[in-house]
């Protein structure tokens, strides 16, 4: 219980650093430009987001999530096995047993 409030308040101004560094970012979207003719429209760089482009988007993020998931999960998979592996070695030597190879 400790540790989390100290981790908190270390945490807390740096978020709130954070939030009030981005929030002019976030006014400054819907600002009117004396140049342009109409209202900043938030098209981003890919263009017009419409109800294809939403679509397409979130059919990829529910590949890639998963996948991503898998992937870590087999490394950790294997890290762990090499990790069991090493020990069991070293258990081995230091039980005095040593490694028989040879003819």
């Amino acid at each position: 219980m400790r540790s989390e409030m100290k981790r908190l308040i270390a945490v807390l101004p740096a978020t709130l650093l954070m939030f009030l560094l981005l929030a002019p970012l976030a006014f400054a979207a819907t600002d009117y430009s004396e140049d342009a003719k109409e209202v900043v429209s938030g098209e981003g760089s890919y263009g017009l987001a419409n109800d294809k482009v939403v679509t397409n988007a979130w059919f990829i993020a529910l590949l890639v999530v998963p996948l991503f998931i898998l992937a870590m999960s087999l490394l950790q998979w294997r890290l762990e096995k090499r990790k069991d592996a090493r020990k069991a070695a070293a258990k081995k030597l230091s039980r005095g047993e040593h490694w028989q190879s040879g003819w």
